[in-house]
Formats: structure tokens, C-alpha cells, sequence
């Protein structure tokens, strides 16, 4: 799916989705309509932590849950590949969608945003098998080093701004037609499904030439 000024929810907009082969389509937006995410709601939230270079001339972003398997299993080629590269944005966007766990993990590490701890405390969570409860939740963030309890309080303290963002990754995902993680947006291509390194790699360079 390729982003072009705004993109609209297909179902019930009428909008078209194509498939363009590799996991990648391209979506058929209606100019008269007003609805939807604009590609800035979707890439420069102002709220969304940002992982990778800042500055970087390519995003990536990710539509994530903590429980995902695929989602994991891509996370350190992902992280490599960012790490290598030296020059693209990451966004990892918190969509929860299995369940209570998933959305505490969300809350736990945004809490610890504001510490300087988010990235540890995402790749402690990225790290672990697929399922988890809430208690593999807390143990896997103390075993890193945090202290979930004042992650969750960090997170109360700022709660409109996080339940806001999950909010609007939410409301982004159906937008977009997304059907489940992991979901890349690299440029302004989606890719719906899990990308090796090879097929990451060589998204990022069609989004930097223009591709």
C-alpha cells in the first residue's frame, strides 16, 4: 500500500485495495473524502517514541504487539538492520491486540519513556517467547533492571498522552486495512506480514531512491 496524502478506512469508504505482490499493496483513495490518518498522523505523531536516528532520511515503522511471535522473531534483524544502516527513523507502534498482557506491556514501557529506559524496556520484551501473562509481563522488565511498579505509575502520570497514541495506532491500523502484526511502513509502502533482513533491507533502499 502506497500512502499518498491521506489514505481512508476501505471498509464501508469504498475504497479499492490492490495487491502488488511481496505483501505490499497499494491503497485507491477517494480525493472528495475527508476521513482517515494523513500520512504525518501515521509517521510524526507527536507523541510516538523514536527509536534508530531521529533524523534519519527513512522511516520505518512497525505495527507491533508484545505477544506477536513474528513479531519478534523479525525483532533483532529489524534492530540490526537499523543499527547498520545508521540513517533511518523507527517507530515501533503499539497496536495490542492479544489481549490484557499486550496492552500492560505497552503501558509498562512507555512509562519508562520518560526514564530513558524505553528501548531497554522494549527489547526485554521483544526478547521473550510469544505468550506471556501480565506476571511474565513484570518479571521480564525487573529481570532487565526496571521496576514495573514505577513504570506504571510513570505511565498513570502521562496516561492521556499513551492511551491516546494507542488510540490513534488503532484507529491508523483499520485505516490502513491492516489485518495483524507485524505490518511495516517503510517510506510509504506497507507491507503487511513478517520481512526478513534481505526483504527489509532492500525496502529501505527503494524508499530512499524513491522507489
Amino acid at each position: 500500500m502506497t500512502l499518498d496524502r491521506r489514505t481512508f478506512l476501505a471498509a464501508g469508504a469504498g475504497a479499492g485495495l490492490v495487491v502488488i505482490g511481496g505483501g505490499a499493496w497499494s491503497l485507491l483513495r477517494q480525493p472528495d473524502r475527508a476521513e482517515g490518518p494523513t500520512t504525518d498522523d501515521v509517521l510524526h505523531d507527536p507523541d510516538q517514541p523514536v527509536l534508530g536516528n531521529p533524523q534519519g532520511d527513512v522511516t520505518v515503522a512497525e505495527f507491533f504487539d508484545y505477544q506477536c511471535h513474528f513479531c519478534k522473531r523479525g525483532h533483532p534483524d529489524l534492530m540490526a538492520e537499523v543499527e547498520a544502516n545508521g540513517n533511518v527513523r523507527l517507530l515501533m507502534k503499539d497496536w495490542p491486540i492479544f489481549g490484557s498482557a499486550s496492552v500492560l506491556a505497552s503501558q509498562l514501557a512507555w512509562g519508562a519513556a520518560d526514564q530513558e529506559g524505553y528501548a531497554a524496556a522494549q527489547a526485554a520484551l521483544m526478547a521473550t517467547p510469544a505468550r506471556l501473562t501480565e506476571g511474565d509481563v513484570r518479571a521480564t522488565l525487573a529481570a532487565a533492571g526496571h521496576d514495573p511498579d514505577q513504570m506504571l505509575e510513570s505511565y498513570r502520570q502521562e496516561r492521556q498522552r499513551w492511551d491516546g497514541l494507542m488510540g490513534r495506532n488503532a484507529q491508523q491500523a483499520a485505516a490502513l486495512g491492516l489485518q495483524g502484526t507485524p505490518a511495516f511502513i517503510i517510506g510509504r509502502t506497507i507491507h503487511a506480514g513478517a520481512l526478513d533482513r534481505d526483504r527489509l533491507r532492500a525496502a529501505i533502499a527503494a524508499a530512499r531512491s524513491g522507489a
